[in-house]
């Protein structure tokens, strides 16, 4: 059941950068999605919203990750980016890539329906 997979999570030291990736599957109709984004969710914490696009390019970013990280579609087959820069301690956590119809950037996760399984990522001291 696996709608949206996720990659290049790894670890790094602070003030490091890693680039995550993330492909809708086959079962998935690219007219299907409008809006792609990014949550994470730490140990003993609630997932957060930290990064979102619409299909026509409009971005939001949550202010813990602003400056910071940078959302973008590559041009072919609509894979997901995620380019973090200056990573931080408390940046440690499962990262998910997630996806809905329509054309608002909302970024609470009871919003969007299209969700990949995570990857972790770690931000040593």
């Amino acid at each position: 059941q696996v709608q949206l997979v996720e990659s290049g999570g790894g670890s790094v030291q602070a003030g490091g950068s890693l680039r995550l990736s993330c492909v809708p599957s086959e079962s998935i109709s690219q007219w299907s999605v409008s809006v792609m984004g990014w949550f994470r969710q730490a140990l003993g914490k609630e997932r957060e919203g930290i990064a979102f696009i619409s299909s026509g390019g409009d971005t939001r970013y949550a202010d813990s990750v602003k400056g910071r990280f940078t959302i973008s579609k590559e041009n072919a087959k609509n894979t997901l980016i995620l380019q973090m820069n200056s990573l931080k301690p408390e940046d440690t956590a499962i990262y998910y890539c997630a996806a809905r119809p329509g054309s608002y950037l909302f970024m609470f996760r009871e919003k969007y329906n299209y969700w990949g399984q995570g990857t972790q990522v770690t931000v040593s001291s």
